[in-house]
């Protein structure tokens, strides 16, 4: 199975991007998609998910500015990024879980994530 992130890029503070993960190889409509960051100079921070009914949840850093979203008949998850700041200036990446219906509760940061993608820069210049 492969993920493969695009949509990143330099944009200014207050602009907007979408990522794209467009997905290969697995079942992707059974699966969680997840979005995580690498700050520089700080560890991974996770983002959001979407489940497979379509729930959603989101870091309190990003709740309100990030959208995630998942089109089943493209294999391709999203995320929107409205008013950019400095501060999320890094790399993102795509995962994904294949989680039992147990699973889907527990805390997001908690989840094993199965599949990644190579990452796609986003910076945010001031």
């Amino acid at each position: 199975a492969q993920l493969v992130e695009s949509g990143g890029g330099l944009v200014q503070s207050g602009g907007s991007l979408r990522l794209s993960c467009l997905a290969s190889g697995l079942g992707f409509s059974s699966y969680t998609m997840s979005w995580v960051r690498q700050i520089q100079g700080k560890g991974l921070e996770w983002v959001s998910n979407i489940y497979r009914d379509g729930r959603t949840v989101y870091a309190d850093s990003v709740k309100g500015r990030f959208t995630i979203s998942r089109d089943n008949a493209k294999d391709t998850a999203y995320l929107q990024i409205n008013n950019l700041r400095s501060s999320d200036t890094g790399v993102y990446y795509c995962t994904s879980a294949l989680l039992p219906a147990s699973a889907e509760r527990r805390p997001p940061q908690t989840l094993e994530y199965d599949y990644w993608g190579q990452g796609t820069q986003v910076t945010v210049s001031s």
